[in-house]
């Protein structure tokens, strides 16, 4: 698990990689508040997150959280790639 993960066009919140020799996907985490969960995915794809990972696992997932203040309810979007 990486926290802030640098892509050099910004940060990843949270990635996790699989283990070696493992057949799972890698999964990036985007997480918003007040925005959508469009917009986490959106931002992963526009700062080329996808790109910094593609080394480690050959399946990728998407993952895009938001968090509504006023509505204290969560949507959440997947990608899978």
């Amino acid at each position: 698990m990486h926290r802030e993960l640098a892509s050099g066009k910004g940060f990843a919140d949270i990635v996790l990689l699989p283990r070696k020799n493992v057949d799972s996907p890698a999964i990036i985490l985007e997480l918003k508040v007040n925005k959508d969960a469009d917009t986490a995915i959106s931002q992963t794809h526009r700062r080329q997150y996808p790109e910094k990972v593609r080394d480690y696992a050959n399946r990728l997932l998407l993952v895009g959280i938001n968090y509504d203040k006023d509505t204290k309810q969560h949507t959440c979007q997947i990608e899978r790639i």
